[in-house]
C-alpha cells in the first residue's frame, strides 16, 4: 500500500513585494512524524510567488522520499489552493511557470488540496519567518539550527498528527476524498475572473484593503477629471479634439479630490492620461500627497473623430445614421474615423494587463476619462460593451476596481462624488 504524506507549506512576503521567504513540511499521514522541512530565504518578490514557492518545495521534498505517495497538501492561502485545483485560472506571469512546475512534481491524481485557517499551518509558518530573518541576517537558512517545530507544538499543542488533529483526515486512494477537499483530477477549469467577487474576508474591509489569504491587489483608484468648459455643456470631448483645461469648476474639484484621496490614504503612485485636463486633476492629488505624475497613454478618452466639440443633439441632427450605428454597435466609429469603444476596450485592457503586472499587491490612482473609467468597470464585471451607455460618471468622482493576482477583479467604488458636496 502506498504511503501518505501531508504537505503544510507557507510563503511570506515584508513588503509585497518584499524580502520574503517560503516555509515547508513534510509529515507522515499514518504517524504524525515530520519526516522533513524546507525553508529558503527569497530576496524580494511577492507574497503569492514565495507562497507557490513554498508549495513547490514541499512537493519536491515528499517526491524525494517517495514517488508513488499519495499526497494531501495544506496550506492557508486560498489563492493557491483554488488555483493549484484548477477552480480558478493563473493569469499572473510571475505564477503560471510556478504552477506548471507544481504540477508536474506528481501525477495529478496523487494529489489532493485543502485549504486550512492560518492557525492551522504554524509550522510552515514559522520556517517561512526563520527563513525571512536569516536574508535579514545575510544567512541562508538552516534546518540544524530549526526551532518552527518546537515554536510551532509550543502555541498549539496536539496529541499527534492523525485524523483526530486534521480537518480533513488523511485517506486511502482508494477512498473518496472528506467533504470539501479539491481533487486536480477532478476540478473543473473555470474561468471566472469577471463574475466572482473575491473579496471573500470574514469580516468587513477597511478602505481598499484586501482579504488577506487572496494576497494584496493592485488596486486602481480611478478619478475621473474636473470639469471643463465643455463638461456641463455635455459635449463630445475625446482625444482628438481641443484639449480643453479645467474650468475654475474643474479646478476646484480637482483640489477637493485631492483632500479626499489624502483623507482615504493608502495611494502609492499618481498615473495620468496626457491630456491637459487630466494633468492639471492630477497635478493637484500630486501636490497634497507628495507624489509625483507619470503619464500613461494608454488611459487617455476615446477619439470621437468629427463629434469632438459636438453635443448628443449636435451629432444626432447632422450624422443621425452614423450615431444609430455607433450606439447599437460597439465596433462602429464616430462619424470621420476615430475609435470604436471596442477599440477602446481592447486598449484599455491591455494597459489594465500591463499595470497589473507592474503594480502587484499596490494601490495606484489613474486619472482619466468618462470612457476608460467605464471600461475598466465593464471589464470587470465580464457585462457587454453596450454597459458603458447604463453608467453614469460625474466629473471628479471616484472608482476603484481591485486586480487579484489570479486574474479576478472586484469592483470596490462607483462615481463617488461624496468629496465635492458642500
Amino acid at each position: 500500500m502506498a504511503r501518505e504524506f501531508i504537505v503544510e507549506a507557507d510563503g511570506g512576503s515584508r513588503g509585497n513585494p518584499g524580502p520574503a521567504g517560503y516555509g515547508a513540511v513534510v509529515i507522515d499521514a499514518a504517524t504524525g512524524e515530520t519526516l522533513t522541512e524546507a525553508a529558503e530565504y527569497l530576496g524580494v518578490v511577492t507574497n503569492n510567488v514565495a507562497e507557490y514557492r513554498g508549495l513547490l518545495a514541499g512537493l519536491r521534498a515528499a517526491h524525494a522520499l517517495d514517488p508513488t505517495a499519495a499526497v494531501h497538501v495544506r496550506m492557508d492561502s486560498k489563492l493557491v489552493i483554488e488555483q493549484m485545483s484548477g477552480r480558478w485560472k493563473i493569469k499572473h506571469p510571475d505564477m503560471k511557470p510556478l504552477a506548471t512546475e507544481a504540477a508536474r512534481v506528481f501525477p495529478a491524481a496523487q494529489v489532493t488540496y485543502e485549504w486550512i485557517p492560518r492557525e492551522n499551518n504554524k509550522h510552515a509558518d514559522r520556517l517561512a519567518n526563520e527563513a525571512m530573518d536569516a536574508g535579514k541576517r545575510g544567512e541562508q537558512w538552516s534546518a540544524s539550527a530549526s526551532t518552527a517545530e518546537l515554536d510551532a507544538r509550543a502555541a498549539a499543542p496536539r496529541k499527534g498528527r492523525g485524523a483526530e488533529t486534521f480537518a480533513a483526515p488523511p485517506r486511502g486512494r482508494d477512498q473518496p476524498p472528506p467533504a470539501g477537499t479539491v481533487t486536480t483530477a477532478e476540478a473543473t477549469d473555470v474561468d471566472s475572473r469577471a463574475a466572482r467577487n473575491v473579496a471573500t474576508a470574514t469580516k468587513p474591509t477597511v478602505g481598499w484593503a484586501s482579504s488577506p489569504d487572496m494576497g494584496a491587489p493592485a488596486t486602481f483608484v480611478l478619478l475621473r477629471h474636473g470639469e471643463t468648459p465643455l463638461t456641463p455643456q455635455k459635449r463630445f470631448s475625446g482625444s482628438g479634439g481641443t484639449n480643453p483645461e479645467l474650468s475654475p469648476v474643474g479646478l476646484e474639484q480637482a483640489q477637493r479630490a485631492a483632500e479626499a484621496l489624502a483623507r482615504r490614504g493608502t495611494i502609492e503612485t499618481i498615473l495620468a492620461s496626457p491630456l491637459t485636463r487630466t494633468r492639471q486633476t492630477a497635478a493637484a492629488v500630486a501636490e497634497r500627497l507628495g507624489l509625483d505624475v507619470t503619464i500613461e497613454e494608454g488611459i487617455k478618452e476615446t477619439d470621437f473623430g468629427a463629434w469632438e466639440g459636438l453635443t448628443f443633439g449636435e451629432v444626432r441632427e447632422r450624422y443621425p445614421d452614423d450615431l444609430t450605428t455607433w450606439l447599437a454597435d460597439p465596433s462602429a466609429h464616430p462619424t470621420g474615423g476615430g475609435e470604436s469603444f471596442a477599440e477602446t476596450a481592447a486598449r484599455i485592457a491591455a494597459t489594465r494587463d500591463k499595470l497589473i503586472a507592474a503594480y502587484a499587491g499596490r494601490t495606484v490612482l489613474l486619472v482619466t476619462h468618462v470612457t476608460p473609467i467605464k471600461t475598466f468597470v465593464q471589464l470587470a464585471l465580464g457585462a457587454p460593451l453596450q454597459s458603458l451607455f447604463r453608467m453614469e460618471l460625474s466629473a471628479a468622482s471616484l472608482s476603484a476596481v481591485a486586480y487579484y493576482a489570479d486574474g479576478n477583479a472586484s469592483v470596490r467604488l462607483f462615481n463617488d462624488t461624496s468629496h465635492l458636496r458642500p
